[in-house]
């Protein structure tokens, strides 16, 4: 859910992910120190990152965060029907593929 959040919007800060988290169905009682949480945890596995940081009502200041490219990767891909991208792609952007899946870099 926090992709979404941030896929559709981007940067945000935690409080704004937590309003616009809170306003979907089924997220109504979550805990604000459970998404900081799993902020937390995105963020140390790459799949958020800390593009600045802005001030709060009160004064101190707040990360400003967006998807990582991973991140970013994993969205598409949980958006794609690869049977259809097999059946319907181009050659070009089949042997992209090919390359991308065959040849990861580490």
């Amino acid at each position: 859910m926090v992709f979404q959040v941030l896929a559709e919007k981007s940067p945000q800060t935690a409080w704004k992910m937590f309003k616009e988290l809170k306003k979907q169905k089924g997220l109504t009682k979550l805990d604000y120190g459970v998404l900081i949480d799993r902020i937390n945890d995105l963020y140390e596995s790459d799949y958020l990152m800390k593009v600045g940081e802005t001030k709060t009502m009160p004064g101190t200041e707040t990360g400003l965060y967006q998807l990582t490219p991973r991140a970013e990767l994993a969205v598409i891909l949980d958006k794609t029907d690869l049977d259809k991208f097999v059946k319907t792609a181009d050659y070009h952007r089949i042997f992209m593929a090919l390359e991308a899946f065959q040849n990861p870099k580490q």
